[in-house]
């Protein structure tokens, strides 16, 4: 049953993507992050808490709250649509499923980056990349917009797309909503910043401990799906081996340092966060300059994967069902 879950919810991801007109459970996923954030705040300024260890613990509330809420209102959606009638409960499943993969979105904002380049609109390029990173884009040139595009594509192959499908395969919709509130609370709290260094660390690890698993699960996909394209899974997998974990996330490091292997390009270097530089570890070799095309050569990989990554999960699921039998 939730084999064809996933493949109906990967096809209603292709099709229609993230309209606008529809509500999205991550811009309610924000507000209510938003909320709760202002409530631990207050709660900080009544109890007079300063010291790092006191702003940790009232962190842990942000995912206990966050995830555990998402995923309790998640499992009642769902039975209550089960209790009506099978099908209804399916089709809501899928529904669910399908707002926590992103792989039409993320292929739509990296070829938006690539036409804007291919037009030779730096603004328009610089603008699109702003929507997808956190970095200062103002200033960028073509090499550094490419680069910031195909880092973005690449580590969201696995938060957009193998992890919440991974979330999905094991504990349904429900799962797969309370893994999107954690990626959420990361890309909104877990900053090493003066703000959240301590109130966004306990989100930050439970991302890093969420991915974990499916960032590995992967990384042999990717291998796979980079032969097929005709690349070099070999050098790709000497640049994990050797790169990899220079990058500050366990699981962001795997994906980009497989796709600056497997394109033969080097990712990593200087940012600028609200003016503030930023080193982040090179991953890869230098081999050749960075071109727009090699924005689309990750949206490519972005769907081998995403395909094979689906069919094997599916193919997963049916020898344990036979198995149970």
């Amino acid at each position: 049953m939730m084999e064809w879950l996933l493949i109906l919810a990967l096809l209603l991801d292709f099709l229609i993507g993230d309209p606008r007109w529809l509500p999205h459970p991550v811009i309610a996923m924000g507000k209510s992050i938003t909320a709760v954030e202002s409530w631990l705040r207050r709660l900080a300024n009544i109890f007079h808490i300063t010291g790092a260890l006191g702003w940790r613990i009232l962190g842990c509330f942000l995912p206990i709250l966050i995830v555990g809420g998402t995923y309790l209102l998640g499992l009642v959606i769902v039975m209550i649509a089960y209790y009506y009638s099978p099908w209804v409960g399916g089709g809501v499943e899928v529904l669910l499923i399908a707002t926590t993969i992103a792989p039409r979105g993320l292929a739509e904002a990296g070829s938006g980056i690539y036409h804007a380049l291919a037009a030779q609109n730096l603004v328009e390029a610089r603008r699109r990349l702003a929507l997808v990173v956190g970095r200062d884009t103002e200033h960028l040139d073509e090499i550094e917009i490419v680069r910031g595009a195909v880092e973005t594509v690449a580590e969201n192959i696995v938060d957009g797309v193998t992890s919440p499908l991974f979330y999905a395969a094991l504990g349904g919709a429900p799962l797969a909503l309370a893994y999107r509130a954690v990626n959420t609370l990361d890309s909104m709290v877990g900053y090493k910043n003066e703000r959240y260094r301590y109130l966004g660390w306990a989100s930050a690890r439970l991302d890093d401990l969420a991915n974990w698993i499916p960032a590995r699960l992967t990384l042999p996909v990717i291998l796979c799906a980079l032969a097929f394209m005709r690349k070099s899974p070999v050098q790709a997998w000497r640049m994990i081996r050797r790169d990899a974990a220079l990058h500050p996330s366990p699981n962001s490091g795997i994906a980009e340092a497989v796709v600056a292997g497997g394109l033969g390009i080097q990712l990593g270097g200087t940012n600028r966060y609200d003016g503030v530089i930023s080193e982040r570890a090179r991953l890869g070799d230098d081999l050749r300059v960075k071109r727009k095309e090699d924005i689309i050569t990750t949206i490519q990989l972005l769907w081998w994967v995403t395909v094979l990554y689906t069919g094997g999960l599916v193919v997963v699921g049916y020898l344990v069902n036979e198995l149970i039998r």
